[in-house]
């Protein structure tokens, strides 16, 4: 056993909507949980693509943001504790001898628990990589699709590629503390915020951001150091724009990524489960939200909220095949409002 190992009730990979709310399900019936995200923050498509959008078929908020319906979702999870390991991809998963399930990420961490809960979504979001040949080679070490701490960008001279808020949002946020800001997108239009845009405007006014409506034509370096981006436009030609780090802001999309290779039945990329337990083809692996598939699916976050609850019966059994379920509602058992903090 690793130092890194940890044993919990349940491992959830995926820490959107409906894995937060399956945090509170299974907590309800005394489960302990640990969540396993590739994103940064908790929250799933709802925190990173529409954060600020409004959502209106929640059932009693007429209207709520992504982002605030994360933060009502992780305070009703708050009093049963969740542990998050986020930054890292679910990679591994193998069958103990225990009858437990071992599930490694690729950062090493190693999470053992008799169920696995996948509320993946869609499957883990990846950054949509510019079509530029030999980027790989400065990958992590000149080229970043994320920005995961400012501190490694200080005194960089950066390129910034792409014209949405991540683009702008950290145009912004960086060019206090690095040495230089060169903004770079194929159009003077942005799908960023307007007040960002403006900002950064008045930025590039004073000259202390250079933007430049262009295309990224190529890579210069050795050694996976940059030492320059070139760029091209119908207006000036293409010509070689020096930098030491680049950051392509091209968005996000689904992968399903290592899941796939977990041994479940898989249809188009969805995982197959009954409507009774919302398991899958293997026992104590169970699949909610939109990653799943079976008749008459929808998928809304209501309709996960359902799958999270019925989940976690089953769960119960396998984590406690020695205890009678007893089934109750939080208005009127004790043992759960004290479990909910509330009594």
């Amino acid at each position: 056993m690793t130092e890194q190992r940890l044993t919990t009730d349940v491992v959830i990979v995926g820490a959107g909507p409906v894995g937060l709310f399956a945090v509170f399900e299974l907590g309800l019936l005394g489960l302990k949980c640990h969540l396993v995200d590739i994103l940064d923050k908790p929250g799933g498509q709802c925190a990173e693509l529409y954060p600020e959008k409004p959502i209106y078929d929640i059932p009693a908020l007429p209207i709520v943001t992504g982002g605030e319906l994360v933060d009502r979702l992780m305070q009703q999870a708050a009093p049963f504790e969740p542990q998050f390991h986020l930054g890292q991809m679910a990679e591994k998963l193998e069958k103990l001898n225990n009858g437990h399930w071992l599930l490694t990420t690729d950062l090493g961490m190693e999470l053992e628990a008799p169920v696995i809960v996948v509320a993946a979504g869609g499957g883990s979001f990846v950054p949509k990589k510019p079509p530029i040949a030999g980027i790989e080679a400065y990958e992590d070490s000149s080229v970043y699709y994320a920005v995961r701490k400012m501190e490694t960008f200080r005194g960089k001279h950066l390129l910034i590629a792409g014209g949405g808020d991540s683009a702008l949002d950290w145009t912004l946020n960086l060019q206090p503390i690095a040495a230089s800001v060169t903004l770079v997108h194929r159009r003077p239009d942005f799908r960023a915020a307007p007040d960002s845009v403006e900002k950064m405007h008045a930025l590039a006014d004073a000259g202390k951001v250079k933007f430049q409506v262009a295309q990224i034509a190529g890579l210069e370096g050795a050694d996976g150091k940059l030492s320059g981006v070139k760029l091209k436009s119908p207006e000036q030609g293409e010509w070689v724009e020096p930098c030491d780090t680049l950051l392509p802001f091209y968005g996000l999309t689904m992968k399903l990524g290592p899941i796939a290779n977990f041994g479940l039945n898989l249809t188009e990329n969805l995982i197959a489960v009954d409507t009774e337990k919302f398991e899958t083809s293997v026992p104590q692996i169970f699949a909610i939200g939109d990653i799943n598939s079976y008749p008459g699916k929808l998928k809304l976050i209501l309709s996960g909220f359902h799958e999270a609850a019925l989940m976690a019966q089953q769960a119960f059994h396998y984590v406690h095949p020695d205890k009678k379920l007893r089934f109750q509602y939080t208005t009127s058992s004790s043992e759960l409002q004290q479990r909910l903090k509330v009594a």
